[in-house]
């Protein structure tokens, strides 16, 4: 798999960063390079707990 292929969808990231308060940074910085590691390892996390309750419903 290549480094550059996204397992999440940019609408994904966007609702989920919203709701976490970090897309204030990805708007500001016109991207997600100034997001922390510790930032989007919440961010997937709650894609992980997203994921988790659609495989239960």
């Amino acid at each position: 798999m290549s480094r550059n292929e996204n397992l999440m969808s940019e609408n994904l990231k966007t609702e989920i960063a919203k709701e976490l308060g970090v897309y204030d940074i990805v708007k500001r910085d016109g991207g997600w390079g100034n997001v922390s590691a510790k930032q989007c390892g919440s961010m997937v996390a709650k894609a992980i707990e997203i994921a988790n309750r659609n495989v239960q419903s």
